[in-house]
């Protein structure tokens, strides 16, 4: 069956006996069309079911009205929340959104750069891979804005928005610690990106705000499960395994720091495994307020990052760069709020 005709400007031009200039002006909302004849064309646009021509439009404007947004992996509660602030930001901006994945993988990362090339989008956000990603360079010299969401990517000179994430860490261990708190370890992402590395500074803080000997505190890295070098979606069993190796009755934390609430999940068993107890045992605190955090027994304390907040903010700022492209460079860090709950007393 063949497919029917499209409907164009100059059909809804020619049943109204308008010209093509005037449709498109009262589509458009423009003053030099009056109230009576926008709604006139409005109607008549849609009972015959009209689209403008995106394609043709940005001709004409050189703009695509697209935003690309690359995101690692959207099953991160944090990403989740973000991509839909984004949408819905740039939505009422009059925007698109292209939603590529690169799940950690250097190759698929690549890939999405030269897909938005090739699309020609307005604008990108990205959350970058690597600490060294350099293949972002390609968009900025292609004249693409950029704005980083959540991980930097030092000396680039893009914009960038996230989380104040050693900030957050800091303050958080410091208050979860409590009196007698000597022991504190940190279960991390073995991943090489500026997050991990804030939450690592943000723990030394910590310590050193504690008084407590850098010797009596561990940084463990939780092995990430990776398929053809794309990172998966973290699982509380690998936090599981590794602190089921190390905590005993005789070896345990006082306080024990997860890089995210999955690995608190993890570490809630092996903890209960040894005959010990969460708090009374082994304080354990949290990262990214996952929406099952209030539910688990005990309830997790945990950092609370504002996803919303940080999406709207990167949204606001790409296209303010888009109108300036030689304004300075913006760097946003967002502040976190703790969540207490029972799991540090």
């Amino acid at each position: 069956m063949a497919r029917s005709q499209r409907v164009t400007l100059r059909d809804v031009a020619d049943r109204l006996g308008l010209s093509a200039n005037t449709v498109s002006r009262a589509l458009a909302g423009k003053d030099q069309v009056s109230e009576a004849t926008r709604a006139l064309v409005s109607a008549e646009a849609k009972r015959l079911g009209y689209v403008p021509n995106s394609h043709a439009r940005s001709l004409v404007s050189g703009r695509t009205m697209v935003v690309g947004l690359v995101i690692t992996n959207p099953s991160n509660p944090f990403y989740a929340a973000l991509i839909s602030a984004v949408e819905r930001e740039c939505r009422a901006a009059g925007y698109s959104v292209l939603l590529l994945v690169t799940e950690d993988s250097a190759e698929n990362e690549e890939r999405a750069v030269q897909q938005l090339l090739r699309f020609g989008v307005d604008g990108v956000l990205g959350v970058a891979t690597e600490l060294s990603s350099d293949v972002w360079d390609g968009l900025s010299e292609a004249g693409i804005p950029v704005v980083q969401l959540s991980r930097d990517i030092p000396g680039r000179g893009l914009d960038f928005v996230g989380i104040d994430a050693e900030s957050a860490i800091a303050d958080a261990v410091v208050r979860s610690a409590g009196p007698g708190v000597r022991r504190i370890w940190l279960l991390e992402e073995d991943l090489r990106i500026s997050t991990v590395a804030a939450r690592i500074a943000g723990f030394r803080r910590a310590l050193d705000r504690l008084g407590i000997a850098r010797e009596q505190a561990l940084v463990l890295k939780v092995p990430t499960h990776r398929t053809s070098g794309a990172t998966q979606p973290w699982r509380p069993d690998d936090a599981y395994a590794l602190a089921a190796n190390l905590i005993t009755r005789d070896n345990h934390p006082d306080l024990l720091i997860t890089a995210n609430d999955y690995f608190a999940l993890g570490a809630y068993r092996a903890i209960r495994e040894c005959g010990l107890t969460v708090p009374d045992d082994v304080r354990v605190l949290g990262y990214g307020d996952h929406p099952f955090a209030a539910y688990i027994q005990p309830p997790l304390t945990t950092i609370r990052l504002p996803a919303d907040e940080a999406g709207t903010a990167a949204v606001d700022l790409l296209l303010r760069r888009i109108a300036e492209p030689d304004r300075p460079r913006t760097s946003t860090r967002l502040p976190a709020e703790l969540i207490e709950r029972r799991s540090t007393g």
